[in-house]
This record gives C-alpha cells, sequence and structure tokens, in this order.
C-alpha cells in the first residue's frame, strides 16, 4: 500500500519561497496521482494542487494560480510543491495524498484514498 511522506516545511518569512516534497516510502511503484492539500487552523482542509502520475497534466486551485508549481523529480520518485510568494495566509498543515488515475486533478479530499501525515508550513508577517 502506498504510504506517503511529506517534507520541507517549517518557519519562513512573508515573501520567501518553500518547496515541499511527498514521497511513497513504501516504494510500492504504483501509479497514482497527486493531490496536495492544504488545512489551516479552524479551517476546513482544501485543494492546493494536483498532479497526474507523470506531472504532465496539473491542476491548481484558482488561490494559488501563479504562485504555486506542483512538479515530479523522477529522480527521487518525489512529487513536488514550489510555493513562491508565501504570506501567512498561507500558513497550513500542508498534505499530499494519492489517488486513482481517473480522479486526476480532483479537488475532492474524499476521493483520494491515501494520505501522508502532513507537514507545517508557518509563514510569518
Amino acid at each position: 500500500q502506498v504510504q506517503l511522506v511529506e517534507s520541507g516545511g517549517g518557519l519562513v518569512q512573508a515573501g520567501d519561497s518553500l518547496t515541499l516534497s511527498c514521497v511513497d516510502s513504501a516504494r510500492t511503484g504504483s501509479t497514482y496521482a497527486t493531490g496536495w492539500f492544504r488545512q489551516a487552523p479552524g479551517k476546513e482542509r482544501e485543494f492546493v494542487a494536483g498532479s497526474s502520475w507523470n506531472c504532465e497534466t496539473t491542476y491548481y486551485a484558482d488561490s494559488v494560480k501563479g504562485r504555486i508549481t506542483i512538479s515530479c523529480d523522477h529522480a527521487k520518485k518525489t512529487v513536488n510543491l514550489q510555493m513562491n510568494g508565501l504570506t501567512a495566509e498561507d500558513t497550513a498543515v500542508y498534505y499530499c495524498a494519492a489517488t486513482h488515475p481517473r480522479y486526476t486533478g480532483s479537488p475532492h479530499s474524499e476521493e483520494y484514498d491515501n494520505w501522508g501525515q502532513g507537514t507545517q508550513v508557518t509563514v510569518s508577517s
């Protein structure tokens, strides 16, 4: 079973950039689509970005378009989330999740089967 692990979170200043990574630590070799979600304190989990298994197709929430890029590092077998121009509103726990390829880019968390434990991103203003 896919076991996703996120890394790269931390405390940054407003305007900084940060790159999160997501890897299947079980190295199952499974083909799945990936989604990145985030959950801020007191708010519901929201979709940030999604990609096909090879990152040839990508999707973004309107709120992050132009600032966030999802990409695949095929050598490291990671799916990365590069975030630029961070603001306090980006403070949240960020999760990566896996879903069947037919749900590629889905913004609906219930369509994702496997979730990582999350990584905290805190942006100070």
